[in-house]
């Protein structure tokens, strides 16, 4: 099958060049020959065979040069197991055929028919096989130069179509072997601005040129006079239409480069997580792209905003259903998570820092999933042996988080879940860590766990007052928990207590 590919793509190839050379060689360079030149036709004869043997020869050079610019492509086609280093050579090669077009044409091509015409033109013209003066080769190698730009840029273009099953067959073949995507890195071999540029200024002068060149050896023919003087003329306006050319160009890339660089930031944006609609300012094909592409943001907010709600339900649904096994307990991870965002905004901590750290209190006692019920729903105090076993919930919890896949969206959940019962004085668990070497959600949920763990009845206490537990953290600050942390806490809790207590009052009095 990829052989067949290969061998249709050459086919495709060979039929564009044939195509590009008719039209040039053939058509232009044939027509300025032999309708310009005032020759008979043993002339004619003559140089049709001067423009037979060069050809044979341009083909011969060129050739070559084709079979060493195709054999990378043709490796990876013929070999049934390619290497990924080939694979890629192979992809580049492919991208890299019609700038290597435009090449040969302008090398082997030009060079291959020009040379060996001109040398036997100038045999034969010394030989008097050709009556026509010296000068007319340069003239003809000019026009060859203008012949081979045409060509080339037929067959650039020809060529570009002609690789797209060639591209598609190499990234499925290394997708299928190497799991190795190349649509997910950009190709720039040529530049839109490149070609644009030397496609409208050779377009917009060629014909003034040829037409230019074909003038001057017609009228030569006919003996004229004035010649210099048509020149001047004729300079001034080639000189005017390069210009022009050019100017208008650069202003058809700049037209065509700026919705290109708008959707190039759009996309850039997305790769970086942001989500940005783009003005559609534009009246032609462009906006069709520009709307399509705001479609697509609007596609992946909406399916953002569902894929978040539903994994916010399931982190609560989960810490619901965790805190339910004890039902001393139940709500128990929520308000942790209350708790700790309330320290988080204090701190003035961002948007998805604080998110995160909601979805850590959330899951920080996941790891009493391992606990046996005979420990966890005891009703009496625990042994030293039962809490050496409770004290293994925050391991279990973080070794549970980082089996989740994809291993990134939880790798920033496990330190809270892992932490939040060391002590700032080293005396905590699991591994005794000190001060800020305690990960910075670990500092917050130990203050947050510790207030509710204090508030909340229990089979054999009842939960104390809210300011009792603020006076034992007060007393903790610096020693169990973070002192700044700790702070916060203590100063937001005693705030609300102050507006409650106001309500009450101002409840009473009417």
């Amino acid at each position: 099958m990829d052989k067949h590919i290969f061998k249709q793509f050459i086919i495709v190839l060979l039929r564009n060049y044939i195509f590009g050379s008719l039209i040039a060689v053939f058509g232009i360079g044939a027509l300025f020959m032999f309708t310009t030149l005032n020759i008979n036709f043993k002339e004619s004869i003559i140089l049709f065979i001067i423009l037979m043997i060069s050809l044979v020869m341009m083909l011969t050079v060129e050739s070559i040069v084709f079979s060493k610019h195709i054999k990378p492509i043709k490796n990876v086609f013929f070999d049934p197991n390619p290497s990924l280093a080939d694979l890629k050579y192979a992809y580049r090669q492919t991208h890299k055929l019609p700038i290597l077009t435009v090449y040969r044409i302008f090398g082997p091509h030009l060079f291959g028919l020009a040379i060996p015409a001109m040398i036997i033109s100038y045999i034969c013209i010394k030989m008097e096989f050709i009556h026509l003066p010296l000068y007319y080769i340069g003239i003809a190698f000019g026009a060859s130069v203008l012949v081979a730009g045409m060509h080339s840029i037929i067959e650039f273009y020809l060529a570009t179509k002609a690789l797209k099953p060639i591209l598609i067959t190499i990234r499925e073949k290394t997708l299928a072997n190497y799991h190795f995507d190349f649509s997910h890195q950009s190709h720039l071999y040529i530049s839109i601005q490149s070609k644009v540029l030397y496609s409208a200024i050779f377009i917009g002068v060629f014909p003034i040129l040829l037409f230019s060149l074909a003038t001057h050896a017609r009228l030569a023919e006919v003996a004229v006079p004035l010649l210099t003087e048509y020149w001047s003329w004729a300079i001034i306006v080639i000189i005017v239409s390069i210009c022009f050319a050019f100017y208008a160009a650069y202003l058809l890339f700049n037209n065509i480069s700026e919705p290109i660089q708008i959707l190039e930031d759009g996309m850039r944006q997305i790769q970086l997580g942001k989500l940005v609609f783009q003005n559609d300012i534009y009246s032609d094909e462009f906006s069709k792209l520009i709307s399509g592409y705001n479609q697509m943001v609007s596609g992946l907010q909406r399916r953002d905003s569902v894929n978040k709600q539903l994994l916010d339900s399931l982190f609560t649904t989960l810490a619901l259903a965790l805190d339910a096994r004890d039902a001393y307990t139940a709500g128990h991870s929520v308000r942790v998570a209350k708790y700790s965002v309330m320290i988080g905004k204090q701190a003035k901590l961002d948007a998805e820092t604080l998110d995160l750290l909601r979805k850590s209190a959330l899951l920080h006692d996941i790891g009493k999933i391992g606990i046996k019920d005979s420990i966890l729903l005891k009703d009496g105090r625990l042994t030293e042996e039962e809490f050496n076993e409770i004290k293994a919930h925050p391991v279990i919890g973080a070794n549970i988080l980082s089996q989740v896949q994809p291993k990134e969206e939880m790798e920033s959940l496990i330190p809270g879940v892992k932490y939040h019962h060391e002590r700032v004085d080293g005396l905590g668990y699991p591994e005794g860590l000190k001060g800020e070497s305690i990960p910075l959600f670990g500092r917050i949920m130990a203050v947050a766990d510790a207030f509710d763990a204090m508030t909340s009845d229990r089979p054999y206490r009842k939960g104390m007052p809210t300011q009792k537990a603020l006076s034992i953290i007060e007393d903790g600050k610096g020693t169990q928990w973070d002192p700044y942390f700790a702070q916060l806490f203590i100063d937001l809790m005693n705030k609300q207590n102050d507006i409650n207590t106001d309500i009450d009052q101002y409840k009473k009095s009417i």
